[in-house]
């Protein structure tokens, strides 16, 4: 019965079935997938029923789920929306205040350099996919707060890979300038250049292919070609140090304006295996949190250090957004939407833990932190920002004012 419950198999065919299952349940009690999910990861996970671990396989099918949910995302932006100084200080900003704060953090506990600079920088991570997802749900991905958001969350994965790899250098003594700057120049050359190549030939490629005899009796080989290329930005992404989300992400926005005619769509496809694998995703954040490994002894850290988290976040996200000329309301939207850690936060832990850098204490203390703002956001979000849909905005996603919507939401 063992080697049963550990088959990949087994595994593979029980995670599927608690997550679609986990997602029927939240759609059908109006709530959102993501804390839905999460939840039913921490019951099958080892917190409580231990069914299922969180393996390489279950890590590898997880990622693909967020692969695929960024590719169906991009189909909702242009690039001018990433691409906008006012994203630039919102990611910027938003990267340096939680460093310190989590550094300093770390310092007042009385953990030594090398664990503080490796906490800073867990706390420096945002997680696209939880916010794209929640905004997706509540159908606000065309507002100026979710075209921030999205925008600063690119940015801010270039930013936050510069940091783990400027940390990691730091701590074992091998910082070099030129180091820093090719990290750089490869993440930003990337995404520049797979945009562009994706809107001015792929896309048009696409449209073109779209109109032979071949695909008329093939009508689904255009959403098989077009995957294949997702898959590989994502690839690419992963090659130059960025997450392949990110990769995806670029190839969702090169092919939004393909006009199709013979094909079936592009975006209707991507969305059924987005409901089926990033399903597998968020219930993945709850199986690899442990909660039997939350000691008297960190219990204070983790909750300190999830608050200094998410304030940071708010106010290093928030304070440019308002500066940039969103309301109040939006810039507070923008900051609580940073503040997921998800699954990047817990990459980065791993990696100080592999190297030794930091303890299984603060491990764990980062996994669990990264888990708790992960499910702030989506009961913010539907429990005060967008409860009734209170919000009042123009028609390009806009807020109005904001003394309209504080007179609605008091």
């Amino acid at each position: 019965m063992e080697t049963l419950f550990t088959s990949p198999e087994f595994q593979m065919s029980l995670l599927l079935f608690v997550a679609l299952g986990g997602y029927l349940i939240a759609s059908r009690i109006n709530q959102s997938a993501v804390i839905g999910l999460i939840l039913v990861g921490l019951l099958v996970g080892p917190s409580v029923l231990g069914w299922i671990t969180y393996t390489d396989f279950v890590r590898s099918i997880a990622h693909l789920g967020a692969v695929i949910l960024l590719f169906v995302i991009g189909f909702e932006f242009n690039m001018k929306d990433i691409v906008q100084p006012r994203n630039f200080a919102i990611a910027s900003i938003g990267v340096i205040v939680p460093w310190i704060g989590g550094w300093g953090l770390a310092v007042l506990f009385g953990f030594n350099q090398a664990s503080a600079i490796f906490i800073g920088t867990a706390c420096t991570a945002t997680s696209i996919a939880i916010t794209a997802n929640v905004l997706k749900e509540l159908g606000k991905l065309q507002t100026e707060a979710a075209k921030a958001i999205i925008g600063a969350a690119v940015i801010d994965d270039v930013l936050a890979l510069i940091v783990l790899a400027v940390s990691s250098d730091v701590v074992s003594g091998s910082f070099s300038y030129l180091g820093m700057a090719i990290v750089t120049v490869k993440a930003v050359a990337f995404i520049v250049i797979a945009a562009a190549f994706g809107i001015l030939v792929i896309s048009k490629y696409l449209a073109k292919l779209d109109m032979t005899p071949f695909v008329q009796k093939y009508p689904e080989f255009i959403f098989i070609f077009a995957m294949m290329l997702a898959f590989l930005y994502a690839l690419i992404a992963e090659a130059v140090g960025l997450s392949a989300i990110v990769g995806a992400f670029i190839a969702g926005v090169s092919f939004k304006d393909v006009e199709l005619h013979q094909s079936r769509s592009l975006k209707e496809g991507a969305e059924y295996l987005q409901i089926i694998f990033a399903a597998i995703f968020f219930v993945s954040l709850g199986i690899i949190a442990d909660l039997h490994s939350v000691t008297s002894e960190i219990l204070l850290f983790l909750v300190a250090l999830t608050l200094v988290a998410i304030l940071t976040k708010v106010i290093g996200c928030g304070l440019p957004a308002k500066l940039g000329g969103l309301c109040t309301k939006d810039s507070l939207i923008v900051g609580f939407g940073m503040s997921p850690r998800g699954e990047v936060a817990m990459i980065v832990a791993l990696i100080g833990l592999e190297a030794g850098i930091i303890e299984q204490g603060v491990y764990v203390t980062l996994v669990l932190m990264s888990l708790l703002t992960t499910i702030i956001t989506p009961i913010v979000y539907r429990n005060w920002f967008y409860k009734g849909d209170y919000g009042l905005y123009s028609e390009n996603g806009t807020c109005i004012s904001d003394s309209s919507q504080e007179g609605e939401g008091a």
